[in-house]
């Protein structure tokens, strides 16, 4: 029997016609995996499977079962099997082949995990949160700035298993530049687990230049002569956006710390020393959320500053204008009261009179208004 005819028992995978499918494009060798932006072509949950021995990658044929005793037997390489948004059904069997932990199984299964690092016996439980930057025309208060989600990684002695959630993150990539290096394969599942590591946090580093575009953008607007009509919904959607980042990245610091300084079965001293530099760009890509979060908080409050002086400034305008209307207002009311005897009445150049008294005294309040920067 086949890879593929052991993963359909494993996992449930499908009918025969999808199995020949599977058996080919193993065959082939394909340079990338079978990786999708949502669902596997096949029908299921499996990406893909592959052994490695040297840091080579060894052809699929056999049964998978009879492959992963052969490995534990002699000791020598490893299999990688990748999943993506498996169900329980199509995980039972695979958990139960590895020996994977019924809690760990379950964290995988369900996603929506914080980032974690967890030890289940001989088994190393990784959740690391993806990120992609959404590409837009132009920042709303609606917009999607950015895009979460999951990779789920057990690691052993002899065996890599990755389970990864949502349409981006697509490890075919990765697989393929792993094995242009089988010297760095050559050390084990650790050293796959550190370049999921290493391909996380570079996508941080990405994600957080693509954002300081946006920032800079708002920020210009803000300051624009027109600053105080920005939407401040933009501004608030930033910080949503940035949240949702820093709820990915900040998590993940004690993890990678254990990785690179705690002793590790699974982990070789040797790996350590890599982990080391991933933990060096995830506390970059901290600081520079750290400080995107700050100039966010000033740009709100300079948003607010302005909003305030322009609102004040119409109130002055606003004073102003009921001033100079309030002189005509004054006379015309006084003179519009119905008494017989008033002065200047019933003078012939009484109305000539009233007027130019209420345009001069309008036009004194206009300009002195005016000088002082009220209208």
């Amino acid at each position: 029997m086949s890879m593929a005819g052991n993963l359909r028992k494993v996992t449930g995978l499908g009918r025969v016609g999808g199995l020949r499918r599977v058996a080919r494009l193993a065959r082939r060798r394909p340079k990338v995996d079978l990786s999708h932006p949502a669902r596997s072509p096949l029908g299921s949950s499996v990406v893909n499977c592959v052994t490695y021995r040297d840091g080579a990658r060894v052809p699929g044929e056999g049964d998978l079962v009879d492959i992963v005793e052969r490995v534990r037997k002699s000791g020598d390489g490893f299999v990688w099997l990748g999943l993506h948004e498996p169900t329980d059904r199509e995980f039972a069997g695979i958990a139960e082949l590895f020996d994977l932990h019924p809690l760990a199984v379950e964290d995988a299964v369900e996603a929506h995990q914080r980032p974690k690092l967890e030890r289940y016996g001989e088994t190393l439980f990784a959740v690391f949160k993806t990120v992609c930057y959404v590409e837009h025309e132009q920042l709303t208060a609606t917009s999607e700035v950015v895009n979460t989600g999951e990779i789920m990684v057990f690691v052993g002695h002899d065996f890599v298993v990755t389970v990864r959630h949502g349409r981006h993150g697509s490890l075919g990539p990765l697989r393929e530049e792993l094995e242009s290096d089988p010297r760095q394969l050559a050390k084990g599942p650790a050293a796959v687990l550190h370049a999921i590591a290493d391909h996380v946090v570079d996508d941080y580093l990405t994600v957080t230049d693509s954002l300081q575009a946006d920032i800079d953008q708002v920020e210009t607007d803000v300051f624009a002569e027109n600053g105080a009509r920005v939407d401040p919904g933009r501004i608030y959607q930033m910080k949503r956006e940035l949240l949702e980042l820093k709820r990915a990245v900040a998590p993940l610091g004690r993890p990678v710390e254990d990785l690179a300084t705690k002793p590790i079965r699974v982990v070789a001293p040797e790996i350590q020393a890599y982990f080391r530099d991933v933990l060096d760009h995830l506390m970059r890509a901290k600081e520079q959320i750290a400080s995107f979060d700050e100039l966010l908080n000033s740009i709100l409050q300079a948003h607010l500053a302005q909003v305030t002086v322009a609102q004040n400034e119409d109130m002055r305008k606003i004073t102003a204008w009921a001033a100079v209307i309030a002189v005509p207002t004054m006379v015309c009311g006084v003179y519009g009261m119905n008494f017989e005897h008033m002065p200047e009445l019933h003078w012939r150049f009484g109305y000539p009179l009233v007027i130019a008294v209420i345009s001069g005294a309008c036009l004194t309040l206009y300009r002195g208004f005016r000088r002082n920067g009220w209208l």
